[in-house]
């Protein structure tokens, strides 16, 4: 197997810090991580970098751990993802408890309900990062494109669930490649975009002030690699 870029441009910066649970400081409203956005950007990637390898990578767990977290949480991400069975994001990260504050979903969209979810996070509960992840052969994707492509339609609220998918499949089709892929990678920079763009001041002032970045990506689900393909 070819190793990831990500091996020769981020080892030397990240090695040893990433892996570890961050100290915790003591803040408003409990402890937060003290890692900066990108330092917790390079714990994932360095966590889906031992999880494509088999290298050992124990999350932190156990009775202790549970205890420690049972007082207040740190989580250093959220996670917006889909609710595929195929997507265990602690496992494909090796994150361990308390360490992801994850959303899903199917389809990795954002509603109210997630964005206010994502807001507590940032503004609760301090976390620098927010990764938006899609994965190969979406379910729900995949409705979309039938939607688009076949006028399909789906029984009780499946519908109304893909709905906000539809706008990335209709733009993905002007792009070249397989349309599947190339919508799910459009919905995720859509939500990404999104985002970014909230005009909540929750998530817009941690923009501004380098304290939280917004990525997004797309997990293979037969070699493991999570691609970093929006890094803004």
């Amino acid at each position: 197997m070819i190793l990831s870029r990500r091996h020769f441009l981020g080892c030397a910066c990240c090695a040893g810090a990433a892996l570890a649970l961050p100290p915790q400081a003591p803040a408003a409203g409990g402890p937060r991580t003290s890692l900066t956005p990108d330092q917790a950007l390079a714990a994932l990637k360095e966590g889906n970098d031992k999880f494509i390898t088999d290298a050992p990578f124990r999350g932190v767990q156990g009775r202790e751990r549970r205890i420690e977290i049972a007082r207040g949480q740190a989580p250093i991400a959220v996670l917006v993802s889909c609710s595929d069975s195929r997507v265990p994001p602690e496992l494909l990260f090796g994150r361990g408890l308390g360490e992801l504050f994850i959303v899903r979903n199917a389809g990795n969209t954002v509603d109210t309900t997630a964005l206010g979810s994502i807001q507590y996070a940032v503004a609760e509960l301090g976390v620098p990062l927010v990764l938006v992840l899609g994965h190969e052969r979406c379910g729900a994707v995949d409705a979309a494109v039938k939607v688009v492509k076949d006028i399909a339609t789906f029984p009780g609220s499946i519908g109304q669930m893909i709905e906000p998918i539809l706008p990335a499949v209709i733009k993905a089709q002007a792009q070249p490649g397989d349309l599947l892929d190339n919508a799910v990678r459009e919905n995720v920079r859509r939500v990404v975009s999104r985002l970014r763009s909230a005009s909540e001041p929750l998530l817009l002032d941690p923009q501004r002030a380098g304290k939280l970045k917004i990525v997004g990506a797309r997990y293979d689900l037969e070699d493991g690699d999570v691609d970093f393909f929006d890094e803004k």
